[in-house]
C-alpha cells in the first residue's frame, strides 16, 4: 500500500520534514518513490514557506490509491485535496485491562477488610480474664511510690 507521509530532516532538534510517496512496509526515513512537498515545523503557522506541496502530482498519486497519513491529510485539506476530521477516541483516558483488574482487587480487599471491621465491632467482646499479672502490678508500683517519697525531702530542704 501507497502512503504519502512525512520523513524526518534537518539536524538534532532542528527538524525538517519531507512529503513523500512511499510503501508503507519502508522506513519512515527511508526509501521512497516521490518527493511531493515539504514541511517546516520551526516556521510561523502563517508563513506560505512552512507547507509546500506539489499539488498535480500528490492529486495523480491520491488517483492511483496512496493514503495520506493524518498529519499530511490535514495539509492537503487546508488546499482543499482531501477530506481530514478529527479523530475522536473515547478510550484513550480509559485505564488499561491491567489497572482495572488492579482497582479491582483493591476494592476487593477494602471492601473484606470493612467487613471484618464491622463483624468485629458487632461482636460482644468477651470480659477480659484475670491473668497472672496481678501479681506483677505491686511489683511495678513499688519503685514508682519510692520516687516521690525521695523527691519530698528534697522538696523540703529547698523550701526552708
Amino acid at each position: 500500500m501507497l502512503k504519502i507521509r512525512l520523513a524526518r530532516g534537518g539536524a538534532k532538534k532542528r527538524p525538517y520534514y519531507s512529503i513523500v510517496v512511499a510503501d508503507s512496509h519502508s522506513p519512515r526515513d527511508g526509501r521512497f518513490i516521490e518527493k511531493v512537498g515539504a514541511y517546516n515545523p520551526l516556521l510561523k503557522k502563517d508563513d506560505p514557506n512552512r507547507v509546500t506541496l506539489k499539488v498535480e502530482r500528490i492529486q495523480e498519486w491520491i488517483g492511483k490509491g496512496a493514503q495520506p497519513t493524518d498529519r499530511v491529510a490535514r495539509f492537503l485539506s487546508q488546499q482543499g485535496l482531501a477530506k481530514w476530521e478529527a479523530g475522536n477516541n473515547p478510550n484513550k483516558g480509559q485505564p488499561g485491562q491491567k489497572a482495572k483488574e488492579r482497582a479491582a482487587e483493591r476494592a476487593q480487599r477494602e471492601a473484606d477488610l470493612a467487613a471484618a471491621a464491622a463483624e468485629a465491632a458487632a461482636a460482644p467482646s468477651p470480659p477480659p480474664a484475670e491473668e497472672p499479672a496481678v501479681e506483677e502490678a505491686p511489683v511495678a508500683e513499688a519503685p514508682a511510690a519510692e520516687a516521690p517519697a525521695e523527691e519530698a525531702p528534697a522538696a523540703e530542704a529547698s523550701e526552708g
